[in-house]
Formats: structure tokens, C-alpha cells, sequence
């Protein structure tokens, strides 16, 4: 009888380097206890590496650079990928993701219309923050970025060059799906936008 580690690993064999590995992958191949068991071997055996809670990776060698793991933000799509649901970063990342914070947030804040949680992925923090269907049809490249970033930190405080920057990220938005977003924000959010747009006109 073939053990629950033989089969995981025959199945690992045909997966690439780098790629990110869950125990739901495996489901069917025995217990999920055998299947936890059998992963934190594999681990021991350097086959796998673990990354966070349930989150696993075939660990990928560069010649100069040694083991190169794959991002948080990669980390994320996975797991929504895996997990059938919706994600749209928030907060301080959405501002990062429009290039107007140049340090990576330790902690990436999502929206999702998935279940609300955090893991935590080497020193980093994965966020998901459930979110109602509306603030998920934001369409925009620029503008839900920008909505979702404004209402996770609000509109106060922020400084002359990041408003500058968002008038100027605003004017590249599809103005159709400017208007639409728009209607899908929060009031504060849409008003402060709104002036931002018409200043100087």
C-alpha cells in the first residue's frame, strides 16, 4: 500500500519550482491529520518549505542569488486563486500599488468577498478584510486603488504631493468608470475626490 507521503510526493513532482503547495491540494490521499503529517516531513526532508499556516512552497535554487521564495503579494493571489474568491488590496498597499508609498507595507491589507482573517507569511501580515459586493465592483485600474486606499486611511492629513499625485491618477482614469466608482464610495471619499478633480479647473 502506498504511504500518504509517497502519493503527496509523486504529485509534487509534476508541480514547478517556486510553485505554492496547500494541503487542500492533496485532499482524498488520506486523513487531513495523515496529510498535515506527511507535508511537515517533507519539510524536514527539505522537499518542501513551509511559509506560513497550511501555506508551502517547492523551494526554487538560483545559481547566484540561492533560494528564492515567492512574494507576499504572490502568496495572496494563490491563496484567492485556491480559494475561489475576490481580492483587491486596501489601505497603505493600495497606495504602494499606485506608486505613491515607496515602502512595502509589512502588513497587506485586501478587500475580499471571502471570509475575514490574517496570515502571517515569514514577517509579513496578509489581511483580508470581507467587504459588501459593491465596494468589490469597482472597476477602475486607478480609481478603486484609490477609493479603497482613502477609505481604509481616511482623507484628512494627506499632504499637498499625494494629492497632487491622485489628481493627477484621477485624469488618467476612464472618466465613464471614474463617474461610476465615484458613485460606489463612501461620501466623504467621493467629496474629497470630487473637489480634487474640479480644483483649478
Amino acid at each position: 500500500m502506498v504511504s500518504v507521503q509517497a502519493e503527496i510526493e509523486a504529485k509534487i513532482k509534476r508541480y514547478k519550482r517556486g510553485e505554492l503547495v496547500f494541503p487542500v491540494d492533496f485532499r482524498g490521499k488520506g486523513s487531513e491529520d495523515a496529510i498535515r503529517k506527511a507535508m511537515s516531513r517533507l519539510v524536514q526532508q527539505g522537499v518542501l518549505k513551509r511559509l506560513g499556516h497550511g501555506i508551502y512552497v517547492l523551494p526554487k535554487k538560483d545559481p547566484l542569488f540561492g533560494e528564492v521564495l515567492p512574494s507576499t503579494e504572490e502568496v495572496a493571489n494563490s491563496l484567492a486563486k485556491k480559494e475561489h474568491i475576490k481580492i483587491k488590496p486596501a489601505g497603505a498597499y493600495a497606495l504602494h500599488k499606485l506608486g505613491l508609498s515607496v515602502q512595502v507595507p509589512t502588513k497587506l491589507v485586501y478587500l475580499t468577498d471571502g471570509t475575514a482573517r490574517e496570515i502571517k507569511v515569514g514577517k509579513n501580515v496578509i489581511k483580508f478584510k470581507s467587504t459588501t459586493p459593491k465596494k468589490m465592483s469597482l472597476k477602475g485600474e486607478l480609481s478603486s486603488l484609490i477609493i479603497q486606499a482613502l477609505e481604509d486611511l481616511g482623507v484628512k492629513n494627506i499632504d499637498p504631493y499625494i494629492e497632487n499625485r491622485l489628481k493627477e491618477l484621477l485624469e488618467k482614469e476612464e472618466p465613464y468608470t471614474l463617474k461610476q466608482d465615484l458613485k460606489k464610495a463612501t461620501a466623504s471619499v467621493a467629496e474629497y475626490l470630487l473637489n480634487l478633480i474640479n480644483a483649478n479647473d
